[in-house]
């Protein structure tokens, strides 16, 4: 018997079809229920690879006495962050509040007249373990003190609601105003000692903290300010994090792409499902070291093996990417659940009969490879040493990737996904069943893949690259707009949530760093590509600027002004996560719109964007590495305007707050022109007087 959920196009609601818990969407009648009922409403949210999400839909959520319970006395809402993450943003500052800490599935408990929520939490186990009380347990109680201790549900209540506006309001509590290049300074050394190697606890990418420390390496010049008084070798940070994501069990030595994050300080065992938007950022990550003459070649192979997995398994018939794959999948079609990392993890045995003895010795000195193994007896495969691996060890790599695939690598054979379980495990796979794919299509975290595809094709020189990343760029421009209006999803076609802040911000970041890797091109091409990604990009942000600029308080609210209804707080982001801050690339982009158009009304819209948020710039560095990003553009901004062949020489340089334009009618006997925010300075009159410019004016604040 299934719920409403079975008709819901999101892979993570339809998991919770077969449960006995009466679950509903978020909407309109749901809500009118509740309140209609007075039930309180439980909210859950979630995603699709999330691990302990589906843990709990396996345990409580599948429990005949929660649901019975769950039913009579509460609202039952399922949510998929990835659809709304305007929703989760809220209801996860709540649950911080309450708890101090976050995480999902994160399961909230509201009231139905204001929907403020009065309790929440995180995993409940079905009996009590782990020190937590059994789920029955908790709806019981919080039943029981809904209905009993209304005056302190109110105070409580209050309390929530007036720390949500007062934190979307971001009132201004800097007892000090810094200079922007000691802000900047500021940012810098916190995001530095934040990606520094610990040594306990998990592993996660955290790439816009190490791409903000990358920047700061170029004012770390002897003599410097900056040199003088870091108590950090940032070039080394930088470089350290990226060999433990090319070197670490994070990445998928034999198949390519990255998991989400490791459950170690040491980057070996990884929490196995790949999301969409860690890869984009990553290859972007390892693309600017590379640019910065940090050429390790491990960084180069998990780029390209990283492509290929994109393009193997992640990349839809119409042009555009897949979000994610599960951490878990079934070792075989009769298995009643699925294990977390069967698809990638070996054991011993199994590695002694695919390898001859010879190659198993040298996977074994290159890789950790142990007889017991390293994780839970099977062996996650991870680098021991940096550089280029033998031809041999490829070969042995092969072996495996045949083995795991039923394919050879690079076979013209397409990989289909497995859309769930059931798929999984009743397709007839030539090698072992695969992860479930969530195989929706989420602009913000396709235009993370789009300009790290972007930068590396221009790093690398690698056209393929720029291909997969110009067809799911067209797929958004020709598909996600309905009325005019811009959207965030793609399900099978059918586009779906009108765009939020990160979509906006994201897509037009991917449009711009389109339109620069596509003046990459030989002396005699002409590319109608010029001006179509910049112009693309000026329309979208007019969009923007329309329907989620706040007049009132400055930067980008997370949802349009006709689609925030049924929200208790109106937010705007400027908290990193696993991905970027909207304003922080938001603001950044109005600054390279400004140099590429000339409209000055992109540098007005910037300046109160930085504004709007210097006070959280001052107190919490540490929450808001893009901002810092952005205040970098708009502080040390660059526009070259030169020719073909100069600006293919400059543009797989690292030169992380500069733009590019073509220009046919330089003054006679020169070479480019080089400006410095609102002023130029003298025509370049040789390729190295042009590449000085260029580099002053990069470090000028």
């Amino acid at each position: 018997m299934t719920n409403r959920l079975a008709e819901a196009k999101s892979l993570y609601l339809r998991k919770h079809a077969e449960n006995p818990i009466d679950w509903w969407s978020w909407c309109d009648e749901a809500l009118a229920t509740a309140r209609g009922q007075n039930k309180p409403i439980f909210l859950s949210i979630g995603y699709s690879s999330c691990h302990w999400c589906t843990v709990m839909e396996n345990e409580a959520f599948s429990d005949q006495a929660i649901a019975e319970y769950m039913n009579a006395n509460f609202l039952p809402i399922k949510v998929d962050r990835e659809e709304r993450p305007d929703l989760d943003s809220i209801y996860m500052q709540a649950l911080q509040m309450m708890s101090g800490q976050g995480g999902w599935p994160l399961n909230v408990f509201l009231s139905p007249e204001d929907l403020v929520p009065f309790y929440a939490g995180t995993y409940f186990p079905l009996e009590p373990r782990y020190g937590r009380p059994g789920f029955l347990q908790v709806l019981q109680a919080l039943r029981r003190y809904y209905d009993t201790e209304k005056e302190d549900l109110q105070q409580r209540k209050a309390l929530i609601i007036e720390s949500l506006l007062t934190s979307a309001v971001l009132q201004d509590g800097a007892t000090t105003e810094l200079e922007d290049d000691e802000l900047l300074w500021k940012g810098w050394e916190t995001s530095t000692s934040i990606i520094i190697p610990r040594q306990d606890g998990n592993s996660f990418p955290m790439i816009p903290y190490a791409e903000l420390v990358l920047r700061g390496t170029r004012f770390l010049f002897p003599g410097s300010v900056w040199e003088q008084k870091s108590r950090h070798d940032g070039k080394h940070v930088c470089t350290q994090r990226g060999l433990d994501l090319a070197l670490g069990g994070i990445y998928d030595h034999v198949g390519g792409g990255f998991h989400r994050y490791t459950v170690d300080p040491t980057w070996t065992v990884p929490h196995f499902e790949k999301m969409l938007y860690d890869n984009g950022q990553i290859v972007e990550y390892l693309a600017n070291l590379w640019s910065a003459e940090i050429q390790e070649p491990a960084f180069e192979r998990a780029v390209a093996g990283t492509v290929q997995w994109l393009k193997r398994e992640m990349t839809a018939p119409e042009g555009y990417f897949y979000a994610a794959q599960d951490a878990d999948s079934f070792i075989n079609p009769t298995a009643v659940e699925p294990e977390e990392g069967a698809f990638y993890v070996w054991s011993y045995s199994e590695l002694e009969q695919l390898l001859t003895s010879d190659e198993l010795t040298e996977l074994q000195q290159q890789f950790t490879v142990l007889p017991n193994g390293n994780f839970e007896g099977q062996n996650v495969l991870q680098r021991r040493y940096q550089g280029q691996l033998s031809a041999t060890l490829e070969t042995s790599l092969s072996k495996l990737f045949t083995a795991r695939y039923g394919v050879v690598p690079d076979s013209p054979e397409t990989f289909p996904p497995a859309r769930n379980n059931q798929e999984a495990k009743t397709h007839n796979w030539p090698g072992r069943i695969p992860s479930v794919t969530d195989t929706k299509m989420i602009v913000a975290w396709n235009s993370l893949m789009i300009s790290g595809l972007a930068r590396a094709a221009g790093v690398f020189k690698k056209p393929f690259y720029l291909e997969l990343a110009t067809q799911a760029a067209n797929f958004i421009l020709n598909h996600q707009f309905v009325d005019g209006r811009f959207h965030r999803l793609n399900y099978q076609g059918e586009p779906s949530v009108l765009a939020q802040s990160e979509d906006y911000a994201l897509f037009i970041k991917a449009l711009l760093d389109l339109h620069q890797v596509s003046l990459i091109r030989d002396e005699n091409q002409l590319s109608h590509q010029d001006s179509f990604w910049l112009e693309k990009a000026i329309a979208i942000q007019d969009e923007f600027d329309e329907f989620l600029w706040s007049v009132e308080l400055g930067g980008y609210n997370n949802t349009s002004s006709d689609s925030s209804q049924d929200l208790i707080v109106r937010e705007r982001s400027y908290a990193d996560n696993a991905t970027p801050s909207a304003n922080g690339v938001a603001i950044a982009n109005l600054v390279r719109l400004a140099l590429l158009t000339d409209n000055l009304d992109y540098l007005d819209l910037a300046e109160q964007g930085l504004n709007a948020f210097r006070s959280v710039m001052h107190r919490a560095p540490q929450a808001c590495p893009s901002l810092f990003t952005a205040l970098d553009w708009y502080r040390n901004s660059t526009l070259i305007r030169s020719t073909i062949e100069q600006i293919n020489s400059l543009i797989p340089k690292y030169l992380p707050t500069a733009v590019f334009s073509l220009i046919s009618d330089l003054p006679e006997g020169s070479v480019g022109l080089v400006c410095q925010g609102l002023k130029c300075l003298a025509p370049a009159e040789s390729v190295e007087q042009l590449w000085q410019q260029v580099q002053q004016s990069q470090t000028r604040a």
